[in-house]
């Protein structure tokens, strides 16, 4: 539960900085294929956030009044919900990448 309560809180970071991009793309890079990766990014972070959520209330169900042991079943669904974790990250390290490299073409006058 606390490695979940870590990735939850990463994803709230997450977004705060999507929100940050958006605003950057609106007023410097105006592009529509940056806004739509940004848009893209933004809705999956909250799709998987909002399948964090319920994953943790199911956990903190079975951990008060489940009898069900942890075992392979219950270790091979949370390492799916980390490789979700893991690629959502991966997915935006590669957007902040792509609009970082964007900005560097950017000089002051």
């Amino acid at each position: 539960m606390n490695e979940l309560n870590l990735w939850i809180s990463t994803l709230e970071e997450l977004n705060n900085e999507l929100n940050y991009f958006n605003v950057i793309e609106k007023q410097l890079v105006k592009k529509g294929s940056v806004s739509n990766s940004i848009q893209g990014l933004r809705r999956k972070n909250v799709l998987i956030m909002a399948t964090f959520c319920k994953y943790d209330q199911a956990l903190k169900n079975e951990y008060e009044y489940g009898k069900t042991e942890y075992n392979a079943l219950r270790a091979n669904i949370h390492e799916n919900k980390r490789a979700q974790y893991v690629q959502l990250v991966k997915e935006f390290n590669t957007l902040k990448k792509h609009i970082y490299q964007i900005l560097i073409k950017y000089h002051r006058k």
